[in-house]
């Protein structure tokens, strides 16, 4: 009896395996992120109400959250400890060259470019993003997933694309308030805590502010918003292994969009403020 054959090169078959499956989850989360995005034109035509529902659960919040608010607390509270520490860095960084009133551009810079967009990102992934990947997970070792499937209901547009437009959406008022708090957080601490004039601080501010930059900070906070309920509805839609597998999922969707939330901010900058930044200071 002959002894059975090995495998040729097994370690280079087990590195092209390796990343076949790469490049196959690739493709499944490219088709499943078109799908939920095709999707969204029949949450406003058939489900309206799981749009109103998932809107109000996720701002608000269900239970003891919604007492304190839910994730609209959460990133106010956020931005504001950023502005208050932007404000606490910064005025100390200006005063020891001689132009510490110059803190009014520094938060008109720092907090419309960079501090505002990634916190609500940031807030988005770990509240509402970690959330979404729950629900659907639960649902889907639960066969709740599998049971709507019997019963004709599309699950991509029902459950994921319903939640995608809602982040989008709820994104925007969490931009506006969260931008507003980092404003005031910043302008409290330097003109209470350090006494700067308040006129001295909002003359350089409103120099400074640039509109054009609030628009774009806008729009990215908007495609983080995007890009962070894609990765998280999609954990949650193809979890496995029961309770274990859920947090896991959990687990790869948080680190997943946190990662894209810093890339996209990275690459925005370099893109629009990377040449010129849009200011020029002479003496």
């Amino acid at each position: 009896m002959s002894a059975p054959a090995r495998p040729v090169l097994p370690r280079v078959q087990r590195t092209a395996k390796s990343w076949v499956d790469t490049w196959n989850r690739v493709g499944e989360q490219a088709q499943f992120f078109a799908k939920t995005v095709s999707g969204t034109r029949d949450v406003f035509v058939h489900y309206k109400v799981e749009l109103l529902r998932q809107i109000a659960q996720m701002s608000l919040g269900v239970g003891a959250m919604a007492l304190i608010g839910g994730t609209i607390v959460v990133v106010i509270f956020l931005t504001s400890q950023v502005g208050s520490l932007v404000a606490i860095q910064l005025y100390g960084t200006l005063a020891n060259i001689g132009v510490e009133a110059l803190s009014g551009f520094a938060s008109a810079y720092i907090n419309t470019r960079l501090a505002a967009p990634a916190v609500v990102g940031i807030a988005l992934a770990a509240t509402i993003g970690a959330g979404c990947t729950a629900q659907l997970g639960a649902m889907r070792i639960n066969e709740e997933i599998d049971a709507l499937e019997v019963i004709s209901i599309r699950t991509i547009p029902y459950l994921c694309s319903t939640r995608l437009v809602a982040g989008v959406i709820l994104g925007i008022p969490l931009f506006c308030l969260g931008l507003l708090a980092a404003y005031l957080a910043t302008r409290l601490g330097t003109t209470l805590a350090y006494g700067q004039s308040t006129g001295v601080y909002d003359h350089y501010f409103d120099t400074f502010l640039n509109p054009t930059d609030v628009v774009l900070s806008f729009i990215q906070a908007l495609g983080m918003a995007t890009i962070v309920m894609l990765i998280h509805t999609y954990y949650g839609y193809t979890a496995s292994g029961g309770p274990a597998g859920v947090g896991e999922a959990v687990g790869r969707a948080v680190r997943a969009s946190l990662v894209s939330v810093i890339v996209v901010l990275l690459f925005v900058a370099l893109g629009i403020y990377g040449q010129g930044g849009g200011l020029n200071l002479s003496g």
